[in-house]
């Protein structure tokens, strides 16, 4: 049984984190790796536009990780329409690889998600999801980078493949 969610096997256990070197690129070589959207994003806390955005109604199998450590965060297994406006999802590919943070701005207590090695602001968690988890993972595309289920070998991810033997 999974320890992040009490009765559901989880196919793929976070053993293997010390197989990849996750880390934080200094502020320069992240400047010159993203757009200034995703930056403000991923860098100072922002938040893209609804509907307006790379992947809130991306179809494809796949995972999301973090564009600036790459860090594994999401699958499209977990993917679901939440009519937000941003990609939706019902649970992180493992906890190990998020951080929760208890967030007050806009006059409001949320809880903000954030990538554990890259440091990256990635979006906020809520409560109102559907089944299994009742979560809504509402992440900005300007913080992923989607690899598509057959690039996931070629680009060290293969060990995800096994989210979608299902």
């Amino acid at each position: 049984m999974s320890e992040d969610y009490p009765g559901e096997e989880r196919d793929v256990k976070m053993s293997n984190i010390n197989d990849k070197k996750y880390r934080k690129p200094s502020d320069e070589e992240i400047r010159a790796k993203l757009t200034p959207v995703q930056y403000e994003v991923t860098q100072r806390d922002g938040t893209e536009r609804a509907f307006d955005n790379e992947f809130w109604d991306n179809k494809k199998e796949g995972i999301y990780v973090d564009i600036v450590s790459g860090e594994p965060l999401f699958s499209s297994t977990d993917q679901y329409k939440s009519g937000t406006g941003w990609p939706s999802f019902t649970k992180p590919i493992d906890m190990n690889f998020i951080e929760q943070k208890e967030d007050r701005k806009l006059f409001s207590l949320r809880t903000e998600i954030r990538s554990k090695h890259g440091n990256s602001h990635l979006g906020h968690v809520f409560d109102d999801g559907p089944e299994p988890t009742g979560l809504r993972y509402c992440m900005n595309s300007a913080a992923l980078r989607f690899i598509p289920r057959e690039e996931m070998e070629k680009q060290g991810y293969g060990e995800y493949l096994t989210l979608f033997n299902r």
